[in-house]
């Protein structure tokens, strides 16, 4: 969430974000809920003092004047229990507004309504002219017998599939190549030093997170809305993540970490879950949009200074991903109205499709500055005392996005597909067929 004290100071900056995102929020009500709060605050602190002074003298008197006193500090307390249910009541209204508020998105995101206002930064690779008539991955998949939708269907429902065969091996496969990439120091500097010669190569500490999250946590990392896309377990009253970013983010919840510790980036595998509330006959066929999907994330802390520079190193490890498998992409500045509440800025990449003959989305990075570390109290000691700490998050794969990736760009004339050559020594075969 924003510093209050920012957003008192700086109310037309804190409006005109509102605006470039498209928000409806009625920030002149909050800030009269901000004065209200803070003077309830004083005189509930002033009702206290007074009922510690007045404790402090009855233990002194005795007869008549006790008596007289005591009863006198039974109308103070009901006094005070009265402003401390309206305390309650005006806390929470207020937390709740307050976390409503978006990230400052810096001064290169493009001003947008929707996705229709993002922009191109740059390109990479020729799409491929087939000189046959190419297949989706739902017909290749089909084909080579390594994704069954139909018999899904039958078990889970609708958005499930059964990924089989080589298709499941090249997914593992694609799971170790990224993790030796991500922890490989000297893979890393070469990628580093074309960012910037200070640019940190410590490598990522590989984490299999927990796929559930308390409610607690997921409201402090600024991810549990909308609740309509989250898988909600009310016997346990817990969720189940939309990606590993969540359970890795909140990893340090309530920690201060030394200066020394930093960058501090992580490396997580999990399933993840969504409901795809509101994409009713959007992507229903196939395994881009489904309710249960594996993804591998990046989670990265910083001080402050650094975390710009961080979400430029963590971009430049997507493409070096990406290019390594040969696939055209292109990567966008995703605009004002379509980023993500704690986002600062979003820049996503978009990898060919050929069989719907466009780019579509397969990684995202977030620059989150310090608004998910104000919640989750997550800061760093330094030298001049301790401060929030910096956090980018980021896709390493979304790995059936990329499988359809890899099934169309590289499928032959025959209906077999080759397997991209970094990935070779982690598959045992070339071609599915």
């Amino acid at each position: 969430m924003l510093d209050i004290k920012f957003i008192r100071d700086n109310t037309e900056v804190v409006r005109e974000e509102l605006k470039k995102r498209g928000m409806r929020f009625d920030l002149d009500a909050f800030l009269q809920l901000d004065v209200q709060r803070r003077k309830l605050i004083q005189s509930l602190d002033e009702s206290r003092a007074k009922q510690n002074e007045v404790n402090g003298k009855i233990i002194h008197l005795a007869g008549d004047e006790r008596a007289h006193m005591i009863e006198g500090m039974k109308t103070l307390k009901e006094y005070i229990a009265t402003q401390e249910k309206e305390h309650i009541e005006i806390e929470q209204n207020w937390n709740t507004k307050i976390s409503q508020l978006p990230n400052i998105s810096e001064k290169s995101v493009p001003v947008g309504p929707d996705e229709s206002g993002n922009v191109t930064i740059r390109t990479w690779g020729e799409p491929r002219q087939f000189d046959f008539p190419i297949l989706d991955h739902i017909q290749l998949g089909e084909k080579l017998d390594v994704i069954d939708i139909e018999r899904a269907t039958k078990v889970s429902g609708a958005r499930f599939a059964y990924i089989k065969g080589p298709l499941v091996l090249l997914q593992f496969a694609i799971i170790q190549y990224a993790m030796k990439v991500l922890t490989d120091r000297s893979i890393l500097s070469s990628i580093a030093k074309k960012i910037d010669a200070t640019c940190s190569e410590t490598p990522f500490i590989p984490v299999l997170p927990p796929v559930m999250i308390r409610p607690e946590a997921f409201g402090r990392m600024a991810r549990l809305e909308p609740k309509e896309e989250r898988y909600y377990i009310p016997s346990d009253d817990q969720y189940l993540v939309g990606s590993a970013e969540h359970t890795l983010g909140s990893l340090h919840m309530d920690e201060t970490l030394s200066e020394s510790q930093l960058p501090l980036r992580y490396v997580g595998y999990s399933t993840s879950f969504r409901r795809e509330a509101g994409s009713y006959g959007k992507d229903t066929r196939g395994i881009l949009r489904v309710h249960q999907f594996d993804k591998i994330e990046i989670e990265s802390f910083t001080v402050k200074e650094d975390s710009h520079r961080e979400q430029d190193f963590i971009v430049a490890i997507q493409e070096y991903l990406v290019q390594s498998l040969g696939i055209p992409y292109r990567v966008v500045s995703v605009c004002t109205g379509d980023m993500g509440i704690p986002d600062s800025r979003q820049i996503d990449i978009e990898c060919w499709i050929p069989s719907q003959e466009c780019y579509r989305e397969t990684h995202t990075s977030d620059l989150n500055t310090d608004y998910q570390a104000r919640r989750l109290n997550t800061k760093v000691k330094r030298k001049k005392g301790s401060e929030l700490v910096h956090m980018n998050d980021a896709t390493v794969f979304a790995l059936g996005r990329i499988m359809i990736a890899i099934l169309e760009n590289y499928q032959q004339a025959d209906g077999n597909v080759l397997i991209p050559e970094v990935l070779h020594p982690y598959c045992g075969f070339t071609t599915i067929q």
